[in-house]
């Protein structure tokens, strides 16, 4: 997984270093290189990205249950101590 986010932000890195480089000369294919690399980076990279570093969470662990809430005033009264 972390080799084809590497390959998709590469690709999507060098589109949009390529729009910026042909823009001078040919304005509105530049922008449209652009302006495709900006929608694959939101829409197609982020929510990969998401999905590979959330995948093995538990989420009940970052909710604030009362459980959570008695496991975090127990820890902040062993340090005091």
């Amino acid at each position: 997984m972390r080799i084809l986010l590497s390959i998709i932000f590469i690709a999507i890195a060098g589109s949009a270093g390529y729009g910026f480089y042909i823009k001078p000369e040919d304005y509105s294919t530049g922008e449209l290189f652009i302006g495709l690399s900006i929608a694959g980076l939101f829409f197609i990279w982020m929510p990969i990205f998401i999905y590979h570093r959330w995948r093995k969470r538990n989420f009940k662990d970052y909710m604030l249950t009362k459980e959570n809430i008695d496991k975090m005033r127990d820890e902040g009264k062993e340090k005091k101590l």
